[in-house]
């Protein structure tokens, strides 16, 4: 090809779609490793099918990865530029996810009439008028593939599971990108397994070949920004599952605790098990246990020990979790708990992103049981917010619940690896043996935490359990005993605002609307509010990590505006929650529960319809 071919663009979205096995996943994550390592910034988005092995070219069973690459990539897109099916469920499905215009590359051999009427198409899916509207590639994916498959003597099963390899080449072609990561990788992965590389490799050249040899692909070739202000350092490319896993192991070493896990495996937080389960060199014990309750109690029981100790799950986990979390309230000990939160209630959309659990985090248990609630706002920020739990719980002997969600757990971004030394120190609020002062629920007047005294620290016998307690350590059943215990608990939580950051705003200084978010919604809400700001509308933004507490100033802050917008993939459990700290400001809900993250295009639609009221 030819440069004057080739056309710059700051980023493009490329959407991989297919049936469950057809290799999706792994395209859309050799397409986002391969940017990544050309320098490009990256965000991703998996988008799974909820049921195990729905049957075969059905909608239902249509597996999606979405890849937004460039430079100062926010989110992971709204519409994609190029879209790749693989059969016709996945077309129909998929397409209105594709920008008019937009490149579609589909396995025309798998476009039977059988499968067409298996994804509901009563007639031939290509009219002129979606020819018009899209540059429609038919590439003969699957028969290609089955000739490189007989040409190196592979079964016909095998040799399928390569199509996606012959698509991934057609990508790298129409986006100026090298075969060698790609190459590297196989290597890597099917060492063992030489004829598997080979034939993967095959197939991946026939892909890039194929494409460099039709006319149509020679305007559409793209070079992507690259990603042009990244401070130096190591990199990956990481989940927020994973981070949030590297998390917990950073703040074990820098606590000098042990990392325990007790946790029962759930989607889409299963992640963050598995991957501490691979560094027990790092000191990282795991139990999988039987079931959620087994799983906190285990975690109670670790921490009560020492540990720094961590659950991990869903929505429908965490319910289950609530009376074991009322007990770690009662007997004041450090737990983390990851809540990776998906569609609900019940069993809901397991395999989609919602905020939903918010209310179940702040709320759900019996009696008055206050805990720290943060929330994470990208995949790679998982590492910092799990890290900062883990401070946050160790430091003020509390559980903290962190809110990531699907979105977050499952998509992936690139991460800069800190060092250890310039990750901050972590001082757990340890007792001295043979302290004549100790008592099991004396406290520190500066921040309100109890001391924490281990089995075996001599001469600090103690008892501490689910019945109420007065601060000597005796069971006490009096009212003004409990009442007591009830408000330092809630002084505890609260005063942990006086270790967090004020709320920051972003955007334009003298701004009509404040636009406020939480959690994950963080990337399209920030792009959807640059872009305003630059088209000359005065848009604020505020996002919060800190939910429980509030930061000191979140009144102040919120006062300033005359408009403001609460942003959330659920019916509004946030914007409630404001009202009830700040019944003075006037706060409107722009809610989305879909099981799909925000789009910045909805988003703006829906603020510039608010500067205009």
């Amino acid at each position: 090809m030819s440069q004057n071919q080739i056309v710059t663009k700051e980023d493009i979205v490329v959407r991989f779609a297919g049936d469950s096995g057809d290799g999706m996943q792994l395209s859309g994550t050799l397409f986002s490793d391969a940017s990544a390592l050309t320098g490009n910034d990256i965000a991703t988005f998996p988008d799974y099918p909820a049921e195990i092995r729905a049957p075969h070219n059905t909608i239902a069973g249509v597996s999606g990865y979405q890849v937004h690459v460039g430079n100062h990539i926010y989110s992971s897109g709204d519409k994609c530029d190029i879209l790749v099916a693989m059969n016709p469920a996945s077309f129909k499905s998929n397409l209105k996810w594709a920008k008019k215009g937009a490149m579609v590359i589909v396995d025309i051999d798998t476009f039977t009439d059988e499968a067409m009427e298996k994804a509901g198409y009563a007639a031939d899916p290509f009219t002129d008028e979606m020819e018009r509207a899209y540059t429609i590639v038919k590439a003969p994916i699957s028969s290609f593939t089955a000739k490189i498959g007989e040409q190196h003597g592979i079964d016909k099963k095998t040799t399928d599971k390569s199509r996606n390899m012959f698509a991934l080449g057609i990508i790298f072609y129409v986006t100026h990108k090298s075969l060698d990561h790609t190459f590297a990788y196989l290597e890597r992965k099917f060492a063992k397994k030489p004829e598997i590389v080979a034939l993967n490799k095959a197939v991946l050249t026939e892909g890039y070949e194929y494409a460099d040899k039709l006319e149509v692909m020679h305007s559409h070739i793209v070079e992507v920004a690259k990603a042009d202000s990244m401070p130096k350092g190591r990199y990956r490319n990481i989940t927020g599952n994973v981070a949030t896993a590297w998390g917990l192991l950073a703040a074990s070493e820098k606590s000098g605790r042990q990392l325990f896990l007790g946790s029962y495996p759930i989607t889409p937080a299963t992640e963050v098990m598995v991957e501490l389960a691979k560094h027990k060199s790092l000191g990282a014990r795991v139990f999988q246990a039987e079931d959620e309750i087994a799983g906190i109690c285990s975690a109670i029981g670790a921490s009560y020990a020492g540990a720094l100790a961590c659950t991990s799950t869903s929505g429908p986990g965490l319910s289950l979790k609530s009376e074991a979390l009322g007990l770690a309230v009662m007997t004041e000990l450090p737990l983390v708990v990851v809540d990776v939160q998906r569609g609900g209630p019940s069993t809901g959309l397991p395999t989609k992103t919602e905020q939903s659990d918010l209310a179940q985090a702040l709320y759900g248990r019996n009696g008055e049981a206050p805990l720290v609630v943060v929330a994470a706002s990208s995949s790679a920020n998982c590492f910092y917010w799990a890290f900062n739990a883990a401070k946050i719980a160790l430091e003020h002997m509390t559980p903290v619940i962190l809110l990531t969600d699907g979105y977050l757990g499952n998509g992936s971004q690139l991460f800069r690896i800190p060092k250890m030394a310039d990750m901050p120190e972590i001082k757990p609020r340890l007792a001295t043996p043979n302290d004549p002062d100790y008592r099991p629920f004396r406290r520190d007047p500066e921040t309100y935490a109890r001391q924490w005294a281990l089995p075996g620290m001599e001469g600090l016998s103690h008892r501490v359990g689910g019945l109420e307690k007065c601060p000597d350590g005796p069971l006490s059943t009096d009212p003004e005993n409990h009442a007591l215990m009830v408000y330092n608990r809630q002084e505890k939580v609260n005063r942990v605002a006086n270790y967090i950051p004020e709320q920051e705003v972003t955007g334009c200084p003298d701004a009509d609307l404040l636009v406020v978010g939480w959690g994950g919604t963080a990337g399209a809400l920030t792009l959807a509010v640059e872009e305003m700001n630059n088209e000359g509308k005065k848009v604020a933004y505020t996002h919060f990590n800190y939910i429980c507490p509030l930061p000191k100033n979140t009144g102040e802050l919120l006062r300033r505006y005359k408009k403001i917008v609460v942003c959330e993939l659920n019916n509004g459990q946030f914007a409630g929650y404001l009202r009830t700290q700040f019944p003075e400001c006037p706060m409107t809900q722009y809610n989305k529960i879909m099981g799909l993250p925000f789009e910045v295009g909805e988003l703006k639609e829906h603020f510039t319809k608010l500067l205009s009221c």
